[in-house]
C-alpha cells in the first residue's frame, strides 16, 4: 500500500512548503495519482468573509465539485461544524450527502483543525462503496488532515452552527 510512503513524502514536503495551500495541492495531486480508488481528493476551507460557508480549495478529480457548501449542509459541513470525521460507506444511504457526481459511492470528510478551530475539511470521494471502512484508509486520510491543519495559524474555535 502506498499510504505510508505518501504520508512520509507529505511530512517531508510540509517542512519546506511555503504555505498550507501548496501542501494541500501536493497532497491532492499525489493521492489522486497513486491511490486509484480515491477518485476525487480535495479541500474545502472556511470562507473568511462568510464563516458559515466552506469554499472549494485545492482539489484533483474526475468531476466538478460544488464551489460552496454551507456548514449546515452535507457531509463536509457536518465534519467541519462538529470537528469530527464523517465516513459514508454508501452515500446513497446518507440523507445529508450533496451529490456532485452520480458515480460517487463512498466519501470521507475530515476536519482540518488549527488548534481547536476547524479551518476546513479534507474530503475524499470514491466510486466504490466502503472504500474508507478499513482502519488503514481512515487513518491515512486523518493523518494527512492533521499534517495540513498544523500549517494553519492556531485560532480559538468559534461557535459553529450545530447541525
Amino acid at each position: 500500500m502506498p499510504h505510508k510512503y505518501l504520508l512520509k513524502e507529505f511530512e517531508d514536503f510540509a517542512r519546506s512548503a511555503p504555505d498550507a495551500e501548496s501542501l494541500m495541492q501536493r497532497v491532492s495531486q499525489r493521492i489522486h495519482l497513486h491511490i486509484p480508488r480515491y477518485n476525487w481528493v480535495g479541500f474545502y476551507l472556511i470562507d473568511k468573509k462568510d464563516p458559515s460557508t466552506l469554499t472549494l480549495g485545492p482539489h484533483v478529480g474526475s468531476f466538478t465539485p460544488n464551489p460552496k457548501i454551507s456548514l449546515s449542509q452535507g457531509l463536509c459541513g457536518f465534519a467541519a461544524s462538529t470537528r469530527r470525521t464523517i465516513v459514508a460507506d454508501n452515500v446513497a444511504e446518507e440523507p445529508n450527502y450533496i451529490q456532485a457526481s452520480d458515480l460517487v459511492k463512498s466519501q470521507i470528510s475530515v476536519p482540518l483543525l488549527a488548534g481547536a478551530a476547524a479551518v476546513g475539511v479534507f474530503n475524499v470521494e470514491s466510486y466504490f462503496t466502503a472504500t474508507f471502512r478499513p482502519a488503514v484508509e481512515r487513518d491515512f486520510v486523518e493523518n494527512c488532515a492533521r499534517l495540513i491543519g498544523k500549517r494553519f495559524p492556531k485560532t480559538v474555535a468559534p461557535d459553529l452552527v450545530n447541525v
